[in-house]
């Protein structure tokens, strides 16, 4: 997944035959190249790739002396108790009390095979090397040079902050294809909008801003702020992806039910009677639920 360019929701059957490559990504670190992958919703950064800061022929030496390392063992083992339900204590246990020793060796796949860890990856293949959660990755970065750990964490950050950037942009870029998937029929049903009473209808409302809240979230911008006091910001910026998607269908409608002198009444039964069949669609489409996941990493 690169940083350029629009989001693609519906990948060729050969990007998605390549999907590993799809959700990679390069970083640049004191002049070294470093990959970075999304697996599971988690980012993992190539150990590899940083390794060639200290050693660039021998990086599967560079990683194996880290593990070899005591401290490393316990920080890794702690990570995997707090993140991996199926890691292996007993196994852990074992490299623990072997950890530096000078006849203790051990290869990222070992420790991978032996506890079931999940924080670190080795693969071969063309995106193949040794793979760590960002959380490793930091620390072995640190062991392999401060000033290298400090400058990473910063291109890394850039990185997270440009797919955050890009994606709100996306969101507006890609309405035609996600709304291409409106063809779904799952539902959820938090999300979908009250069904507006008669006298909810009816009344005048200041702006067409609240036309369209109303229709879509049941209450105006004012009842929301009362009801959430200690929230800052407005009632849009806490909407679900699903919802933005639809806002936008709404706002455009709205707008053409202005020109064609449409009341305010009729234009709000409509727009609400819209949304509910939208959501009704949109609320479990499976590239809206990804493009909401990273909006909240």
């Amino acid at each position: 997944m690169t940083v350029t360019g629009e989001l693609d929701l519906y990948p060729t059957s050969q990007e998605q035959e390549s999907k590993q490559g799809d959700d990679m990504t390069k970083i640049h670190v004191l002049s070294k190249e470093i990959a970075v992958q999304t697996r599971n919703e988690e980012d993992y950064i190539s150990l590899t790739d940083i390794a060639k800061y200290r050693d660039s022929e021998r990086t599967d030496y560079v990683i194996q002396n880290w593990l070899r390392n005591r401290n490393t063992i316990e920080f890794l083992g702690i990570w995997e108790q707090l993140n991996n339900p199926d890691f292996k204590p007993i196994e852990f246990d074992g490299f623990r009390i072997q950890a530096g020793l000078n006849s203790f060796t051990l290869t990222a796949k070992q420790w991978i095979e032996k506890t079931n860890a999940i924080g670190i990856i080795s693969k071969q293949g063309r995106y193949g090397g040794t793979f760590a959660h960002k959380d490793i990755a930091f620390e072995f970065a640190a062991w392999i040079s401060v000033e290298f750990k400090l400058y990473l964490i910063k291109e890394f950050q850039r990185l997270k902050d440009e797919e955050r950037r890009q994606l709100g942009w996306d969101i507006r870029r890609n309405l035609a294809r996600i709304n291409y998937r409106v063809h779904t029929n799952a539902i959820k049903e938090k999300l979908i909008p009250p069904e507006l009473t008669p006298k909810q209808i009816n009344l005048v409302y200041a702006s067409e801003a609240d036309v369209l809240n109303m229709a879509l979230f049941g209450m105006t911008a004012k009842q929301w702020r009362d009801a959430n006091p200690d929230r800052k910001g407005n009632i849009r910026d806490y909407a679900e992806v699903s919802q933005l998607v639809c806002l936008s269908n709404l706002e455009n409608l709205n707008a053409l039910f202005v020109e064609e002198d449409v009341s305010q009444a009729d234009r709000l039964r409509k727009l609400n009677q819209i949304a509910i069949q939208q959501m009704k669609l949109l609320a479990d489409d499976t590239r809206i639920k990804r493009l909401d996941a990273k909006n909240k990493r």
